[in-house]
């Protein structure tokens, strides 16, 4: 069974920057598209970033687009978030997430395997 764990996130001042990695278990990482999610107390699941398989294809949220990098390490079967111009507005639960099946995804619905997510808290 595929395990999801996220780590990186933290306290950070407006303006600053953070890393959030995903680690998978499982020898079939490479094969999926992966994704990053993030969820803020009171409000829905919001899509940040995805990446393909090959991590040729990658796509943002609009209102992370220029801020944020997603990227991947299929040698360690690692997710990365780098997230730097941190705001406010980018406070919540950060989940990685992977789909059951091959394809490129960029709806919350289209992902079967959940991390528990890590916090991320930006102070203005």
């Amino acid at each position: 069974q595929v395990q999801l764990v996220e780590s990186g996130g933290g306290l950070v001042q407006a303006g600053g920057s953070l890393r959030l990695s995903c680690a998978a278990s499982g020898r079939t990482f490479s094969s999926y598209t992966m994704g990053w999610f993030r969820q803020a107390p009171g409000k829905e699941r919001e899509f940040v970033a995805a990446i393909s398989s090959r991590g040729i294809i990658t796509d943002y949220a609009d209102s992370v687009k220029g801020r944020f990098t997603i990227s991947r390490g299929n040698a360690e079967s690692t997710v990365y978030l780098q997230m730097n111009d941190l705001k406010p507005d980018d406070t919540a639960v950060y989940y990685c997430a992977r789909p059951s099946r091959v394809g490129y995804f960029l709806r919350a619905d289209e992902y079967d395997i959940w991390g528990r997510g890590t916090q991320v808290t930006v102070s203005s």
